[in-house]
């Protein structure tokens, strides 16, 4: 019997004392427990059981509850043992996912630094004079060590990109609701999300469809829409912020965000510049606005009546926050209302947006020196994503290595954003610019649709997948069932019958599309054209288009229609 999972907890656990970061977890569990499961695991599996996360280890921000380990939120007064692990751990554990411990994290995820917790400053991964950044500081190094393949996060103002960026990791911050939310110790529980931390964009992603989907226990959480978006086109129009707003980054972290562009156009990628200001605008609300109050009902109490072990900058926030009134609360929210049509208006006809995720990288004595400040500095471009139901994937600067090793200014690291539920054009974005394959986000990839002609990639009629959000899923050949003849249309195209004697496999393309852009995109389909079943070669049946009135010549032996389009064979007449 394969014994991966336990091998792999033995590794993680060397791994803990090789790198001795004890400031990056506040609990872990004994290593005997954790390989107890891991042999199960290593059972399931051997059994022929399918479990996408097997044997793979994980932390989880002690802001998040699993049974049999404290809840502390950062603080040792708040410390309980929660009767009921979260949602969101629970499926990652029912995948074959291996908890072994909470990480240290800014009291009460409110921070973007990693160093408001009495459990001690997360020190940078690959910096240690440097911030981790927070608020989820050691789910990002816990990740960036090695110690674990993945971490969860928390992120409300950034903190599931800011630790991405500064730890050269993978963070992925999906839409609001999409990853339920019980279990989660609230900061603004308007605004919170669950993300995850990798080392890559595929794992990240794996993670995040499997804790998403909507759970009872959890009232804000959402499903994802009938008319989801289920890729990015292949010449996505990405906005960038206007040169003055990239003012603020050194010389050689410009440089890295213009190398990211540029491996985006390299792929395909049409940019244009945007005024960032409405969006910065709106991010000012988070915290010098009515909407920190949140952060009192959440907390607020329970600091006032426990000081001690209480980190003095968080205390102060709450404090401030409890100040405000509700007729500030709802302007606010208003105002909050407002920058979403006026930013979703700025970015009418582009798929995403991209931004650096910090526009610095501090020294642990800066901070100390400056906590307020620095913090507020870090949030610049992250703030904005939550109020404005905005989701984003952050990662590694394609022009990292232009700043060498850090060591001058820090690490730097870009975030693709997108429009709510549009998460799938910024993992795909993501993707490019870490030179991985596109992996799903959505648990199913959709109603897929084979295409013989004018809606081939390249072809006249293409644009109405790609307007749709329609993915494509590769090139499929039927089986030796099939004509094709050339339909006198505009623009021309052709119709696909069963054949009545001998048959040949016709070249197609299979496209995903949601069930809605399914149904629009049929409400466009003409005569003689009626959507059918039809086999492939691999003896899967596919919904696609066959013609009921096959006037024109047959094109049969090209095996296809860019093969006739090309001029391969000759046409002859239809029987």
């Amino acid at each position: 019997m394969t014994t991966a999972a336990v091998d792999r907890v033995n590794r993680c656990f060397a791994r803990l004392t090789e790198v001795d970061r004890p400031e990056a977890w506040i609990s872990i569990r004994p290593q005997g427990e954790v390989i107890a499961e891991a042999a199960e695991i290593d059972r399931r599996t051997a059994a022929g059981e399918a479990l996408p996360l097997a044997g793979l280890v994980f932390g989880v921000k002690d802001n998040i509850d699993v049974t049999g380990l404290p809840t502390t939120a950062g603080h040792p007064g708040f410390s309980h043992l929660p009767e009921r692990t979260a949602t969101a751990v629970a499926r990652l554990i029912e995948a074959g996912a291996l908890v072994i411990g909470k990480t240290n994290l800014d009291q009460f995820a409110t921070g973007l630094v990693g160093t408001r917790s009495p459990y001690g400053a997360v020190r940078n991964a690959r910096h240690p004079e440097r911030i981790s950044g927070g608020s989820s500081a050691g789910s990002a190094v816990a990740v960036a060590l090695g110690v674990v393949d993945f971490a969860l996060g928390t992120d409300t103002a950034g903190s599931g990109r800011v630790p991405a960026a500064l730890n050269r990791i993978v963070g992925l911050k999906s839409s609001y609701g999409i990853v339920p939310l019980d279990g989660v110790v609230p900061a603004c529980r308007s605004y919170d999300c669950v993300t995850a931390f990798a080392a890559d964009v595929g794992l990240a992603t794996a993670v995040t469809r499997i804790m998403a989907g909507p759970s009872a226990l959890s009232p804000s959480s959402r499903a994802w829409p009938a008319d989801v978006v289920l890729g990015a086109p292949p010449a996505p129009r990405v906005a960038v912020p206007a040169p003055r707003f990239l003012d603020v980054l050194s010389a050689p972290h410009r440089a890295s965000f213009a190398a990211s562009v540029e491996s985006l156009v390299a792929h395909g990628a049409v940019i244009a510049e945007i005024d960032l200001q409405p969006f910065l605008d709106c991010a000012r609300l988070l915290y010098d606005g009515a909407l920190v109050s949140e952060r009192s009902a959440a907390y607020g109490e329970f600091l006032a009546g426990h000081p001690d072990g209480a980190d003095p900058t968080v205390a102060r926030i709450a404090a401030a926050a409890a100040t405000r009134t509700g007729p500030e609360l709802v302007a606010d929210q208003e105002a909050v209302a407002r920058y979403r049509l006026l930013t979703r208006g700025l970015l009418e006809g582009f798929d995403a947006l991209l931004v650096p995720t910090a526009p610095e990288h501090p020294t642990l004595a800066e901070v100390s020196a400056d906590p307020l400040g620095v913090n507020s500095r870090m949030g610049l471009f992250t703030n904005f994503m939550n109020l404005l139901d905005m989701a984003g994937v952050a990662v590694p600067a394609a022009g990292a290595d232009i700043a060498g090793d850090g060591a001058a200014d820090g690490e730097f690291g870009v975030t693709v954003v997108v429009r709510g539920f549009e998460d799938q054009v910024a993992v795909d974005l993501a993707a490019v610019l870490t030179g991985e394959d596109r992996p799903p986000v959505l648990p199913t990839g959709g109603i897929e649709l084979a295409l013989f002609g004018a809606h081939l990639s390249g072809q006249p009629l293409n644009h109405q997948l790609v307007e749709r959000g329609a993915r494509l899923v590769g090139p499929v050949r039927t089986s030796a069932d099939y004509r094709m003849v050339a339909l006198p249309t505009t623009p021309a195209k052709p119709g696909i019958v069963r054949a009545t004697g001998a048959g040949v496999s016709l070249a197609a393309e299979i496209w995903s599309l949601s069930p809605a852009a399914l149904g629009d995109f049929l409400a466009l389909l003409p005569r003689p054209m009626a959507l059918g079943r039809l086999t492939f070669a691999d003896g899967v049946e596919r919904l696609g288009f066959l013609c009921s009135e096959p006037e024109g010549p047959d094109i049969s032996a090209a095996g296809g229609w860019l093969n006739h389009l090309a001029g391969a064979t000759p046409g002859t007449p239809s029987a």
